[in-house]
């Protein structure tokens, strides 16, 4: 099996359950974003990162594909969509908003803003938070446009990205470390 299909060569890519965009539309910008985001968490993951918060990031980064083909579908075919296989969930939301809870509960977080790199680890679950918060802002343009709406995936990309900023601080507390704060004093 081949990897390139030719079919892109000019300049457009299709999307879930049918139809083609140019490969600079909003859409393709949305989920494009969110498969950065992964490629992050596999940065993060490599960098290592305690047993806990490994196994919320690898639920995350398939959950990041769930919220891609969402992205990826037109609103005409936003019938064909499988909760949570290629539909956001309030589950989903769920789950992050009890992550986060259960994070903070062990290792609350700082009351002030942080410069990430404290480690390789939660550096790379900075980057994949930014992110998450770009691919949230290409999916507001989207929902204003009326291309997801009814969808879950704004309030989930959100919390994600919530999710994201408590596990590099709990990761860095595993290890003993704090994240200094942004101001200098």
């Amino acid at each position: 099996m081949k990897i390139y299909t030719k079919k892109g060569d000019d300049g457009t890519t299709g999307l879930l359950y049918g139809g083609r965009v140019s490969k600079d539309d909003l859409r393709t910008e949305a989920y494009g974003t969110l498969d950065e985001a992964v490629s992050a968490m596999g940065i993060a993951r490599a960098a290592g990162l305690s047993g806990r918060v490994e196994g919320i990031v690898i639920r995350l980064q398939r959950e990041m594909f769930v919220a891609g083909a969402e992205l990826a579908t037109a609103p005409e075919n936003r019938t064909k969509l499988a909760d949570g296989v290629s539909k956001v969930t309030a589950s989903m939301t769920e789950r992050a908003e009890a992550d986060i809870d259960e994070l903070l509960e062990v290792h609350p977080l700082p009351q002030e803003f942080v410069l990430p790199g404290e480690t390789l680890g939660s550096a790379g679950l900075d980057l994949a938070r930014s992110t998450v918060r770009r691919a949230e802002r290409h999916a507001v343009r989207m929902h204003n446009q009326e291309k997801v709406a009814g969808s879950e995936v704004l309030r989930y990309l959100n919390r994600v990205s919530d999710l994201l900023f408590a596990l590099a601080r709990f990761n860095e507390a595993e290890e003993g470390k704090a994240a200094p704060p942004s101001r200098e004093r």
